[in-house]
Formats: structure tokens, sequence, C-alpha cells
């Protein structure tokens, strides 16, 4: 096992059970609150830049694609999160605080998405009667005449944790004296 702050365990848990907390409440509230699938509040914010509440299944990963291959999804999300921990915490990323909080937002997001791939759910299409194996979408913007994709608190997670897997690369590139990662022994 590789040398890292402790504490970075209970961070990594907590982190990583907000952003799937956060996620699954806020489906469950904004799906039952407004009836179910394909349901909207009508736009809340109703300018430019337009906002509602519009529920939404979707069975493939981002912005729609690979459709009907949910399981698929559901089991890299399984792998992932264990590649997550195995490289936090026996390779020892942990030792960097940044992608510690990094990968705890991806790893929230992406168990939030596998659960909701899994059906566990239990919202249904309509006109059938077995759970979708699909995410619950319910955040809808549009900007002008663009109708952006409707998303949800997990993939806000999952965005805002690769953001910051980003910044950390270019943060490595541009300083070689670095030593959140190049030293540590998960480099």
């Amino acid at each position: 096992m590789a040398a890292y702050p402790r504490t970075r365990i209970g961070l990594y848990a907590v982190i990583t059970v907000i952003a799937l907390t956060t996620d699954l409440l806020s489906k469950g509230i904004v799906f039952s609150r407004l009836g179910g699938v394909f349901q909207g509040t009508g736009w809340l914010i109703d300018s430019w830049v337009k906002f509602e509440l519009h529920t939404s299944l979707n069975p493939g990963a981002l912005w729609g694609m690979g459709q009907g291959f949910a399981p698929v999804f559901a089991a890299l999300s399984v792998v992932a999160f264990a590649g997550i921990n195995y490289w936090l915490f026996f390779r020892g990323a942990a030792a960097s605080l940044w992608l510690t909080i990094a990968l705890a937002m991806v790893s929230g997001g992406a168990l939030g998405n596998c659960y909701d791939r899994l059906g566990w759910h239990g919202e249904h299409f309509p006109n059938d009667a077995k759970p979708a194996l699909a995410v619950r979408d319910f955040l809808r913007f549009r900007f002008g005449n663009y109708d952006y994709p409707i998303f949800n608190i997990a993939d806000s997670f999952l965005v805002a944790g690769a953001i910051m897997l980003m910044i950390q690369s270019l943060k490595q590139e541009d300083d070689p004296a670095s030593t959140d990662l190049k030293q540590s022994p998960a480099a």
C-alpha cells in the first residue's frame, strides 16, 4: 500500500456518498413530484437562457449515445469505481488532495447513474411494465434556440470531477516541479 494521509479515505467516502445521495434524492423527488416520466414544470427561468425541470429516461450514455447498452455501461461504472479505488488507495494517488476530491466526484456520479441503469429506480417507459434500464434525467436548459441535452446531478458531479482531472493534467504539464503525482507511486 502506498503512503497518503489516512484521512483521504474518509474524505473520498464522504464526497462519494454526498454525490450519490444528492443525485438519487434529487431524481426521486423530481420524478415523484412531477408524476413520472416525460413531465415538466414549464420554464422556471424564461429569458435567453431558459431552465425547467423535465423528467426523461436515457437508455444510453452521454447525449443518448449507445442506447440499449445500459447493462454494459453499468458494468463499466463498477469497473471504473473499482479502478479509481485501486489507483487512489493502493497505488497512492490519494497523496493528492485534488485527485482524491476529483475522483470522489466521478465515483459518486458514476454510482448514481449505475443505480439507474440497473433499473432499481422503478421508473417505466410508457406502455412497458418492466423497470427501465435507463438513467433518470431532469435538468433542462435552452440557450437561445439550442436545447442542451437533459441531464442530472450525477452528470454534474462527473463533469466537475473530469474538469478537475483536466486541470490537474495541465498543471503538471506547466509545472515540471509539481510533486502531486510525478513523484508518487501512482504516476
